[in-house]
């Protein structure tokens, strides 16, 4: 089933609406489109990075450089990522926001995705990571927005959980 370009679309703008001007990003499947999105917009600068812990370092960075960004990756990177998010992120106060691809939940089709997903919400939660699970395009501008305001007012990660209702044609 191929990612919804619909909700690609509708993140991408939001991300825009929320003031992000830096997109760090590792492409999977679900968020290529959105990764095509941000690299063909010349208001944003795409990184594309080979590890998800690297896109932690640049948003932290473009922070420092008074420039808002996102991280984009799947909730396997995010697992890779979380020393630099608990030893910069968290240890240095940056506002980050994570945007997660939530795979390995019912409907996963792909063996090697499941462990992913059985892990991510403990994870965030042991670490007192506030998350939301983004479902609707039609609440995406709003959910965005608010991650952001939080991040940036408790100087901290927050991530958002792109869902398989979100981010696949027909949900699927």
């Amino acid at each position: 089933m191929p990612a919804s370009e619909a909700s690609s679309r509708a993140v991408h703008e939001a991300l825009k609406a929320a003031g992000v001007r830096l997109v760090a990003a590792l492409p999977e499947s679900w968020i290529a489109p959105l990764v095509r999105r941000a690299e063909a917009d010349p208001d944003l600068r795409l990184v594309q990075v080979g590890r998800e812990e690297e896109g932690v370092g640049i948003c932290a960075g473009a922070h420092l450089a008074g420039v808002r960004s996102a991280l984009l990756m799947q909730n396997h990177g995010f697992l890779q990522s979380i020393n630099g998010v608990v030893s910069l992120a968290m240890l240095y106060r940056i506002p980050l926001l994570m945007l997660i691809s939530d795979r390995g939940h019912l409907g996963e089709e792909d063996p090697w995705q499941t462990e992913g997903g059985r892990y991510t919400r403990p994870l965030l939660e042991a670490l007192n990571v506030v998350h939301d699970e983004m479902r609707e395009a039609g609440e995406v501008k709003r959910q965005v927005a608010d991650a952001m305001a939080l991040a940036e007012a408790s100087l901290a990660p927050v991530a958002l959980l792109l869902t398989r209702r979100l981010m696949l044609e027909a949900g699927r």
